[in-house]
């Protein structure tokens, strides 16, 4: 595998790739772990992960350089990853115990309960633009819940891949509790179809989910998917601009755009369609784009340049269907995977980016006559993972945020993760939960005992 800097194009380190041998005997070692590991106290594994949210928080800097360095992260995103990573460190060791506790049930037993017991060997297919966040939101409740992991993770960011699991050998977990796979997509199906495997949690492509869900269907194997969204924004007719337009800017351009849950579609009513259009201009034409690595830097390249490929089409796709171009719409002059932030207005159905997931920084601009064509146009989709609604009235916020087709959705506040709520969607965006109670529930044998 090879590690290459976005922002100068340059190769930074070679990886070598695990063999099939390799992973049959990472796999093997992984399910042995997995005996002893499943029969430890929540106080164990709780200290564990006291130990693993410190080494975060110690190491930080180092941590969130590596991932700037692998995929163009700006820093200052970087070490708020790292920061969010032991947050959820901290939370499921606080709270699984709790999470995870016999429920009692009333029926004609002396006694009848429901356990919540690990499942085994759970894989993980991650993906490199959150390259800490992700694999943290799978192991911390994973772990917690006494299941052993597996990580294939993106190969564009291998260097994170074994740092994160260098920290679970330092914070003192047993050794193969958490094992990183070194190996391409093309392995992923023998992974899944290896009997010591019993699920596998996947968060990536629409083509990428397909392809672990149908491998995992096939040999009757729980599979969780978090995939691509097209979330809308919606500005309503009553909005405070001045925030709304600082939230949009932030919920689209954070990690450059790429985003499962940035905002895209920017569903506006037509009476402050022109004045948020105009603030928007302001705002993302005074962003600074440069050097991940400068603090000051807003703007930092894409993780690759097939992906700066993809937004260009896209864009000019809409452009060639009657999309106007407000702002941007080309890479700036500059080596490395750069692509100024763009604002398309007057998209409309058929275009690209109306339909298409956009994981860059392109805002597309709807405009809409009325709160039942916002909500029409936010369901006009095949995704369904987050969005959010803008007004000044937050019952009516709440009852838009009811009728849209998503598995978040969020009143004056941008879409995000929190490892209290649950995190997932519907529709092509996947199925499954991840974080809170929901997404430790998932990877776990959820089993009835009756006693006569």
């Amino acid at each position: 595998m090879r590690s290459v800097n976005p922002a100068l194009n340059r190769l930074l380190r070679e990886y070598p790739d695990h063999s099939a041998e390799d992973v049959t005997a990472i796999i093997e070692k992984t399910w042995k772990a997995g005996l002893s590991w499943k029969e430890t106290s929540f106080a164990f594994r709780e200290g564990l992960f006291r130990n693993l949210a410190a080494l975060l928080r110690a190491d930080k800097d180092r941590l969130a350089r590596l991932m700037t360095e692998e995929m163009g992260k700006i820093i200052r995103e970087s070490l708020a990853e790292i920061e969010k990573c032991a947050m959820a460190c901290d939370y499921y060791a606080e709270n699984a115990e709790s999470m995870l506790k016999d429920e009692m049930v009333s029926t004609d037993a002396s006694r009848s309960f429901v356990a919540f017991q690990p499942l085994g060997v759970i894989l993980a297919v991650m993906p490199w633009n959150f390259p800490f966040w992700q694999v943290f939101r799978f192991a911390a409740p994973s772990l917690m819940a006494g299941n052993v992991a597996l990580l294939k993770h993106a190969s564009n960011v291998p260097g994170c891949a074994l740092a994160i699991e260098e920290l679970f050998t330092k914070a003192g977990f047993p050794e193969n509790v958490f094992s990183t796979l070194m190996i391409p997509s093309s392995m992923v199906e023998a992974v899944i179809t290896n009997q010591r495997v019993q699920a596998v949690t996947l968060t990536g492509s629409g083509a990428a989910g397909g392809s672990v869900a149908s491998a995992a269907a096939k040999h009757i194997k729980k599979a969780v998917l978090e995939l691509g969204g097209s979330d809308a924004f919606i500005v309503l007719d009553d909005a405070d601009l001045d925030n709304t337009v600082k939230a949009a800017v932030t919920g689209r351009m954070i990690n450059q755009g790429q985003s499962c849950i940035a905002a895209k579609r920017f569903i506006v009513d037509e009476t402050v369609v022109e004045e948020f259009t105009l603030r928007l201009l302001r705002a993302v034409s005074g962003l600074k784009t440069g050097d991940p690595m400068d603090p000051a830097t807003d703007m930092g390249p894409m993780a690759r340049p097939d992906l700066v490929e993809d937004v260009e089409k896209q864009v000019q796709k809409s452009l060639e269907s009657g999309a106007t171009l407000v702002y941007g719409g080309k890479r700036p002059q500059r080596p490395g995977c750069y692509y100024l932030p763009t604002i398309l207005r007057n998209v409309r159905k058929g275009m690209a980016v109306y339909h298409e997931e956009t994981f860059g920084p392109v805002f597309s601009i709807i405009t809409v006559k009325s709160e039942e064509e916002a909500i029409a146009v936010a369901n006009d989709s095949e995704f369904g993972l987050g969005g959010c609604v803008w007004t000044k009235d937050p019952e009516r916020g709440e009852k838009i945020a009811r009728k849209i087709e998503t598995g978040a959705m969020f009143v004056n506040g941008i879409t995000k993760s929190d490892p209290r709520l649950p995190f997932g969607g519907i529709k092509k965006s996947g199925y499954g939960r991840e974080l809170a109670t929901y997404g430790i529930r998932e990877f776990v044998n959820i089993k009835t005992i009756w006693i006569g």
